[in-house]
C-alpha cells in the first residue's frame, strides 16, 4: 500500500531537482584544448607539473581575476611557497618601488601613484597584488615600458638602437627575433589594414606587440632560471593558440614544461564552440552577460 506513495515522493523530488537544473547559472565553466570538460582540480594537478603556467585573461573580466587569484592561492601552497608571479600589468622599469611596496617598505598610496598601475587596479588586480604581499611572493613586472613600446610600434625595431645601454635592461635581449608568419602577427597585421609586404606602419605595431612577448617571455625566464615556479597574468592575445609569450619561451628553452589558460566569452557555457578549441591548455568559459569591471 505504500509503494504509490513512495513513487509520488521519487516523482516530486526528480521534478525539483529537473527544476532546480534549468535554473542554474553557473559563472563559469572549464574545458581542455580539445573542447572536454574538465574540473578546476584537475586542471590544477596538471598546473602544478609547469615550470610556467601563463594565464591569459580579458582585462575586465571578473570571474578570470579570481580564478587568478585563486590559482595563485594554490600554486603557492602546492609549490610551498617556491612560486613567483609575473605581472603584464607592470611595466619592468618600476620593480624597484613594486619590490619596495611588497617588503612594506613604502606606503601604499606612494605604490599606487608611481608604480603606473592601469586604471582597472583596484579592481581587477590588486587582490592578488595583496596576497603577494602577505604571503611573502615576489612579483615580477614584465611587461616592456610603454615608452619603448611607441617608439618601436612608430619606428620599427631599428628605434631600440638608440636606448641606452641602462634603457636596454628593461628589453629582452636585442636584437629581437619577429616571426611575421606566425598566425597571431598575420592576423593583427590584417587588422591594421595591411601585410607583410605592405604597410610598413602595420608591421611596426606587430614588432611592438612581439616586443612586449619577448620581453616578457625574458623577464620570466630569468625566474625559471632561478628555479622559480611561475604564475604570469598577460592578455589573452599575448599568450593564445601557443603563440607570443609561449612562442619566445619555447624559443630559448624548448624543454620548458608550459601550461596555458585562455579566458573566452559564449552564451552557452555546455560546450565549447569550435573557434576556442585549441586556444591554449585550457579555457575558462564566461557568460558573454557576465558583469564587465570597466
Amino acid at each position: 500500500m505504500r509503494l504509490p506513495f513512495l513513487i509520488l515522493n521519487l516523482l516530486v523530488l526528480l521534478m525539483m531537482t529537473t527544476g532546480a537544473t534549468a535554473q542554474d547559472k553557473p559563472a563559469y565553466k572549464l574545458f581542455t584544448k580539445k573542447g572536454k570538460p574538465v574540473s578546476y582540480g584537475n586542471m590544477l594537478q596538471e598546473l602544478q607539473k609547469a615550470d610556467v603556467v601563463l594565464f591569459g585573461e580579458q582585462h575586465n573580466d571578473p570571474i578570470a581575476h579570481w580564478l587568478q587569484l585563486e590559482a595563485a592561492k594554490d600554486l603557492y601552497k602546492a609549490h610551498q611557497g617556491n612560486v613567483v608571479i609575473g605581472a603584464e600589468m607592470f611595466e619592468a622599469d618600476v620593480q624597484l618601488v613594486l619590490n619596495e611596496y611588497l617588503a612594506d617598505q613604502v606606503a601604499e598610496t606612494n605604490f599606487e601613484q608611481e608604480a603606473r598601475p592601469w586604471p582597472n587596479y583596484k579592481t581587477d588586480y590588486k587582490p592578488v597584488i595583496r596576497f603577494a604581499k602577505d604571503m611573502g611572493i615576489p612579483v615580477v613586472a614584465t611587461n616592456v615600458p610603454r615608452r619603448y613600446a611607441a617608439m618601436v610600434a612608430s619606428g620599427g625595431l631599428e628605434a631600440l638602437d638608440k636606448i641606452s645601454d641602462d634603457g636596454k635592461r628593461y628589453l629582452a635581449p636585442l636584437p629581437v627575433t619577429v616571426d611575421m608568419n606566425l598566425p597571431g602577427y598575420k592576423k593583427m597585421i590584417g587588422m591594421f589594414g595591411g601585410s607583410t609586404h605592405g604597410s610598413v606602419k602595420s608591421e611596426h605595431i606587430v614588432q611592438a606587440q612581439a616586443l612586449k612577448d619577448a620581453t616578457m617571455a625574458h623577464f620570466i625566464l630569468q625566474q625559471v632560471k632561478n628555479g622559480k615556479k611561475v604564475l604570469h597574468l598577460n592578455g589573452a592575445y599575448h599568450s593564445d593558440n601557443f603563440e607570443g609569450i609561449g612562442w619566445y619561451l619555447k624559443q630559448q628553452q624548448p624543454q620548458l614544461k608550459l601550461q596555458s589558460i585562455t579566458t573566452v566569452l559564449q552564451d552557452d557555457l555546455e560546450k565549447l564552440q569550435e573557434e576556442h578549441q585549441e586556444k591554449a591548455d585550457y579555457i575558462l568559459v564566461v557568460p558573454a552577460s557576465m558583469t564587465r569591471t570597466y
